[in-house]
């Protein structure tokens, strides 16, 4: 589903060239629950924002579905973020003025799917968050956790094959997080491609396996029942 080969993305900061990503070479496949960790700076949220089409690469390909990115155009592309794509960020980032049904309701409208079909696929969606009840509910009128799961249902309304997470439980306390994560577990058994960022070991050990990133590389790939093991070696202490 996801092939990537020798992607770079370098950004010029001044006189100074930075490296984000250096050579990525990775393939993830459809139905995968993958999460990618490291250290600040070290090119997890610049690989999720590639995968994502969110940004181009410096050089390298990006093959999604069989198809090189690289020659799409910036219709296709932002097709493809539409439809293929779910966003899910740790800021939730919903519009305070509108009600939950309106959030999840968004990007319906932007795709320009009328108001009775909005309406009835806005509502799937926040039954399968566990939210329905909270449809007229604005966000501040909702915990961290609700809103999260908010912005899920928002990104899976136009039922797309990959969900993209960037820290989904950084700004949650751990109930509410583990809220969020059984919700990723439950579509994931349900054939969606999850892909999470996180620095948090309990989010990593929900994963298949883990992507340990570096200096902008892929230092190694920790399958789940390695995990333990090399979370120590990195002196990330192992979730209680």
């Amino acid at each position: 589903m996801i092939e990537l080969d020798r992607l770079t993305r370098t950004f010029q900061l001044g006189d100074e060239e930075v490296h984000a990503l250096e050579d990525v070479t990775e393939t993830i496949r459809a139905g995968e629950h993958v999460a990618i960790m490291g250290p600040s700076g070290s090119g997890k949220s610049t690989l999720l924002h590639l995968i994502g089409c969110l940004d181009r690469p410096t050089s390298g390909s990006y093959r999604f579905e069989g198809r090189e990115t690289a020659d799409l155009g910036e219709g296709e592309l932002d097709a493809l973020r539409q439809r293929r794509f779910g966003f899910v960020f740790q800021a939730f980032h919903l519009v305070g003025r509108l009600t939950a049904r309106q959030n999840v309701e968004l990007p319906l409208v932007f795709a320009g799917i009328e108001s009775g079909r909005r309406r009835q696929r806005s509502q799937e969606v926040l039954e399968a968050v566990g939210l329905a009840h909270r449809a007229r509910h604005r966000p501040s009128e909702l915990s961290g956790g609700e809103r999260q799961r908010i912005a899920i249902a928002r990104a899976l309304a136009l039922a797309p094959s990959v969900l993209l997470a960037d820290e989904p439980t950084g700004n949650l306390d751990r109930r509410s997080g583990d809220t969020v994560l059984d919700l990723l577990g439950t579509l994931h058994a349900g054939g969606l491609t999850v892909l999470v960022v996180t620095h948090d070991p309990r989010v990593a050990h929900r994963a298949e396996r883990v992507l340990m990133m570096e200096d902008g590389r892929i230092a190694r790939r920790i399958p789940r029942e390695g995990l333990a093991e090399a979370l120590a070696h990195w002196g990330i202490e192992e979730p209680r």
